[in-house]
């Protein structure tokens, strides 16, 4: 009973707070709340879908009264709405479109356009014709998983009937816009004892005379929905019973670590993906059934899927019992081309004119005992694209509860995912940066340099993995970044550069996490001074042991992801003015630093076949946040120039022949130089950040 207790989906609650609906005033804000809710729960909606409404009377420019149909505009998620996203459209001036026999979308979206009350509005939803057309002050259009399962299942609208009674109105499948508004709208005037409104193959339209009534309206027929839905579900029976076993949680965690940089690289042929995975047990439980097979390959359980799912994800034929790592890498590589190329000629079939192929990579990959790998542009969309083929499955296993699951056919399915309204929505999101789509992983990255290359990376759309001993210092420079630049940006991970076991260990962290690595700056550091007669063994070690077997390590492992990706990449070791300049009382450390610049030099030679760049920056006294010269370093240097170390700062500065001090963030420019197209052409280099010291100018 336990497992089929773990098996069984969540049940959908009603959230709403009188305590906290009533502290709201505004009427938009009662849309926010309201819309707040049905979005939180993704069984209701899902994300960036759905479209909410309500409608009131506000008072023009010139003080007179008019009827306001305030609806969500395009782009946004109702989980995370403001009072901002949504748009305020005069009433009067929709409605008389009922009247109209047709109209394109183009003059849909010209018409509305002069219907709002604010030009500086977002352009309104794509459903807002639905809202209009419905004599009701507060209408919700959602996405419920249960409700789809009646909507996708052959038997749907005898289901519906069953369950409704003479509450509802069916509408045969027709893509969003004025077609389906009207037929919506002449259903439920046609009916009187309409309550809500089933969209084959789509979702569910409700209403009421007031937020609070729409909501629960909303959820109470979506409980009804489940209650009908699970006394119709065998536990045991799901998806046709289960094929295969799921490997254990260590074995699933080993293979990904290995494949996901050769999926990553298969994907990122044309654009770079982030690639992440999902393996909890209702993922498990489909993708592992005799059905997952045969179900996959339908088609999208709901319209707004399409573009963040593709029509169908890519099902890896492998039983995770008798085959070996070895054969599931080749199933990997032939899937994903002839998915490729399945794909071009699906968009060769239906394509349009103008239509533009937007990429041909799959966006969900299912493995069976393994689980789900999802593909995106970013951590964030990536993770979209998992949480709603979670939905999908939840639709599957309703509708194959109910009858058998039906979707949009190839040419229904190709329309919604090249449609331009659905497509202006990708527009939307910030445009992609230098960074974007790659993954970064700096070491040393709590310290000065390491924290400040952090920040410039990100600042242009970098994932980054940031290491270093002080767990507590990356884990404040990781959350400072998904502050401020969005969830899943930045991961930290603890790590002893001279530690192979814990070097491999972050970089298995930086491949669950993002799928592989892109740009690895090498920039963990300590520093010892002592004359050479008064120089221990121990101190010697520890230098090379950190510059430079710490330095090996770390692009050692980066080397073999980097050449499993096949998509190149680059190094950026962080050297020192000592790296080419022999300092004072400071053997140990001058040596290490010029073996690690050699290092990056002989790697340079050796991936330039493979694409991997390799280049090295020099700074020198960068005090500014640095854990090294607020040691003993700091004290030791004056003492090597007979200075006092408050003076050591003034004395760099002084000894450059531009009169400047240098600061993490020139280190963090030039890394970020290094890495980027800019240098593309450029490998084995070395640029020095001193300020200008002669006696370290490069020979």
């Amino acid at each position: 009973m336990k497992a089929n207790k773990n098996r069984e989906a969540k049940m959908v609650a009603n959230r709403w707070k009188m305590e906290k609906a009533a502290q709201i005033n505004s009427g938009l804000d009662e849309l926010v709340y309201r819309s707040n809710l049905l979005g939180a729960d993704r069984t209701v909606a899902n994300w960036g879908g759905g479209n909410t409404s309500m409608k009131t009377i506000e008072t023009d420019f010139r003080g007179r009264e008019m009827e306001v149909m305030w609806v969500k505009g395009s782009g946004s998620d109702l989980a995370a709405m403001k009072a901002k996203n949504f748009t305020g459209l005069r009433l009067d001036d929709i409605l008389p479109l009922f009247e109209r026999d047709s109209m394109s979308d183009e003059e849909m979206v010209a018409y509305l356009q002069h219907c709002m009350i604010d030009s500086k509005h977002p352009r309104p939803s794509i459903e807002t014709l639905l809202h209009a057309f419905l004599p009701f002050k507060h209408v919700d259009h959602t996405h419920p998983d249960a409700i789809i399962s009646i909507c996708c299942a052959d038997n749907g609208k005898q289901i519906a009937r069953e369950i409704f009674g003479n509450r509802f109105v069916w509408v045969p499948y027709v893509r969003p816009g004025f077609t389906l508004s009207k037929m919506i709208a002449e259903g439920v005037r046609e009916n009187p004892d309409a309550q809500l409104v089933l969209m084959e193959k789509h979702g569910l339209v409700t209403w009421g005379d007031t937020s609070e009534e729409c909501y629960h309206n909303t959820i109470a027929i979506i409980q009804e929905a489940e209650n009908y839905i699970r006394s119709r579900e065998d536990p045991e029976r799901l998806f046709g019973g289960a094929k295969y076993t799921s490997l254990p949680l260590d074995g699933r965690r080993e293979i990904l670590s290995r494949v996901l940089p050769i999926i990553r690289g298969a994907v990122s042929e044309d654009k770079k993906m982030i690639v992440t995975f999902d393996d909890s047990e209702n993922v498990l439980t489909f993708i592992n059934s005799c059905e997952a097979p045969r179900l996959s390959q339908v088609g999208a359980a709901c319209p707004d899927h399409l573009v963040h799912t593709k029509r169908v994800p890519l099902y890896i034929d492998w039983d995770p019992q008798t085959h070996h790592i070895v054969d599931l890498i080749k199933k990997l590589k032939a899937g994903i081309a002839e998915y490729k190329e399945e794909y071009k000629r699906y968009f060769k079939r239906n394509k349009n004119e103008g239509d533009q192929l937007v990429d041909s990579a799959p966006r969900v990959i299912l493995i069976p005992g393994i689980g789900m790998v999802n593909t995106g542009k970013s951590w964030e969309m990536s993770k979209v694209s998992e949480a709603l083929y979670h939905r999908a499955i939840a639709v599957m296993r309703g509708a194959t509860a109910l009858g058998s699951f039906v979707s949009l056919n190839e040419k229904e399915s190709y329309d919604v995912e090249y449609w331009p309204l659905e497509l202006y929505k990708l527009t939307l999101a910030p445009p992609e940066a230098e960074f974007s789509r790659k993954i970064g992983f700096v070491t040393g990255g709590a310290g000065g340099i390491g924290s400040a290359a952090c920040r410039r990376l990100v600042s242009e759309g970098i994932h980054v993995v940031i290491a270093d001993l002080n767990l507590e210092g990356a884990q404040k420079i990781a959350e400072e970044i998904n502050q401020t630049y969005g969830e899943g940006r930045a991961i930290p991970v603890k790590m002893n550069v001279t530690k192979e076991e814990e070097v491999q260990e972050a970089f298995k962290q930086a491949i669950l996490t993002y799928g592989g690595v892109d740009i690895v700056v090498n920039n963990a550091g300590l520093a010892t001074s002592n004359p050479l007669d008064k120089t221990t063994l121990q101190e010697w070690n520890l230098n090379m042991d950190v510059l430079a077997t710490g330095y090996f390590l770390v692009a050692r492992e980066a080397f073999k992801i980097l050449k499993s990706q096949s998509i190149g990449g680059n190094l950026v070791f962080v050297g020192s003015k000592n790296s080419v300049y022999a300092g004072k009382n400071a053997a140990a450390y001058s040596t290490a630093k010029a073996a690690e610049i050699h290092l990056a030099r002989c790697i340079a030679a050796e991936g330039g076949q493979y694409g991997i760049r390799v280049n090295s920056v020099l700074p020198d006294a960068v005090l500014q946040g640095s854990a090294i010269w607020n040691s003993g370093w700091r004290n030791d240097r004056a003492a090597a120039y007979g200075i006092e170390p408050d003076q050591l700062e003034e004395y760099y500065r002084e000894r450059t022949t531009l009169l400047v001090n240098v600061y993490p963030q020139d280190i963090a420019e030039s890394i970020a130089f290094f890495a980027s197209s800019r240098a593309s052409k450029t490998t084995g280099c070395m640029i020095t950040v001193d300020g200008g010291v002669p006696a370290a100018f490069t020979r």
